[in-house]
């Protein structure tokens, strides 16, 4: 049998004193922030944060593998395969046999790839300058090396 119908109110402003407590919830609301630009940042490029962190990767360290690609990202290899095949269908990077063991791949990027890397690096420079505005470079170390203990890095 339901319950009587009881006579409730609805809050007229939602309180998250509680989770405001914690640190992971002020990072995961934070995250939000920079995410939802970020995003807008790279929709020009075609990039997504997973492919635009990979053609970072790859522009910075050319003839990494994509198992070392896969470890420096933090994501399950077979999950790295579309976003390497998705690279490379627009010409971005090549995948080339490394002759000393021909089950891997040496990731090399392209000119274009380059030239794309430059152009979405430098809109996310712009991006983090207007979103930590306010943040100065002593405020900026202190949050990196935060985050880098809680990362355990």
């Amino acid at each position: 049998m339901p319950a009587p119908e009881q006579d409730i109110k609805q809050p007229t402003r939602v309180s998250d004193e509680t989770l405001r407590r914690f640190l992971g919830y002020h990072m995961k609301r934070a995250f939000n922030v920079v995410q939802a630009d970020l995003t807008a940042t790279l929709k020009p490029f075609d990039l997504r944060m997973l492919t635009y962190t990979a053609l970072v990767l790859i522009c910075d360290n050319p003839g990494l593998s994509q198992t070392q690609l896969a470890a420096a990202m933090d994501i399950e290899r077979p999950n790295l395969v579309v976003i390497i095949d998705e690279l490379e269908r627009r010409e971005l990077i090549n995948r080339t046999r490394v002759p000393t063991d021909r089950r891997a791949y040496a990731l090399i990027p392209t000119l274009a790839g380059k030239r794309l890397c430059e152009q979405a690096v430098a809109a996310v420079q712009a991006h983090e300058a207007k979103l930590f505005v306010g943040l100065d470079d002593d405020m900026r170390a202190a949050m990196i090396e935060t985050l880098s203990k809680v990362r355990g890095t």
